[in-house]
């Protein structure tokens, strides 16, 4: 049994939202270049490689992995995480970083929603009342009625959408699969799909981003790495409120590197809607202990 290490756990997490928003950055650039079904087909080759990598050094290998009692539920897991980074690294050529990150802050507000239509949860009303005021934010965000509301925003509110069922879905596939199999599924899956959809749009790249392609594919598989070792160090509830770190370094990328702008009421939103998420994990981990 691996013994827990919050302070390990803490620091992974930070590390992984490090590397997972140079990531972000590497991607909106390669998506402003060539067509976003490509790169992420050739993000989720290497990322199948590393996945299937993985499970051949896990007990039973990959027949144990493959081996699962809901391969469609699995399977669409795979193929809706696929399609949410299609979208969200399409939300970044549009929106920019900050702005897309900003809005898909509130996809744990949006998982909390949810989990009473499809896992059957309890939802108090403290939780509720925290989940209308990320909304809230939200809309400071998007500012309607004060601004043209641009449609470009429906695709970071999509992509949290989508991020938010594929949590809930991958918490309900594990009832009956181990976290190593629901693992394969995803990576393998979420590589047969984009590769069906990628191929039709496939161009060579420039000399130059040969080493960008390379670079987000060795990001892609440090960042999952990471992620797995902080899970595996610390409990879920005591890192996850780490993971908006990656808000912070998302901003800096974004501010420095393309020239964005954090606005006054892009902040305010984004504040909001973390102390909102911040709550629910709070009152979650309250009721759950």
């Amino acid at each position: 049994m691996i013994q827990k290490n919050s302070q390990v756990g803490i620091l992974l997490m930070v590390l992984a939202t490090s590397i997972f928003a140079i990531q972000d950055g590497i991607s909106r650039y390669l998506a402003s270049e060539y067509n976003v079904m490509m790169v992420v087909m050739v993000r989720y080759w290497f990322f199948a490689f590393f996945v299937i990598l993985l499970v051949f050094k896990t007990q039973g290998g990959i027949k144990k992995a493959f081996s699962t009692p809901q391969p469609f539920l699995q399977f669409f897991r795979g193929t809706l995480l696929a399609l949410e980074v299609c979208v969200i690294v399409l939300a970044f050529t549009f929106l920019g970083l900050v702005e897309s990150h900003a809005i898909f802050a509130c996809y744990p507000l949006l998982a909390a929603a949810l989990s009473v239509p499809i896992l059957g949860e309890k939802v108090g009303w403290r939780r509720w009342v925290a989940i209308g005021i990320g909304c809230i934010g939200v809309l400071i965000i998007l500012q309607p009625g004060i601004k043209i509301f641009s449609p470009y925003a429906l695709l970071a509110i999509t992509s949290a959408l989508m991020f938010a069922l594929y949590g809930l879905l991958t918490r309900y596939a594990a009832i009956k699969d181990d976290a190593a199999t629901s693992f394969f599924w995803t990576g393998v899956s979420g590589a047969i799909i984009m590769t069906c959809l990628g191929f039709w749009y496939w161009e060579p790249l420039a000399i130059g981003d040969y080493s960008w392609m390379i670079l987000l594919c060795i990001t892609a598989v440090l960042g999952h790495y990471l992620l797995i070792k902080c899970y595996e160090s610390a409990e879920v509830s005591v890192v996850q409120p780490f993971a908006y770190f990656q808000l912070l370094f998302i901003t800096i990328i974004g501010i420095s590197i393309f020239n964005e702008k954090l606005e006054p009421h892009i902040f305010i939103g984004a504040s909001i809607i973390i102390g909102a998420g911040l709550f629910t994990l709070y009152r979650e981990k309250k009721s759950s202990s």
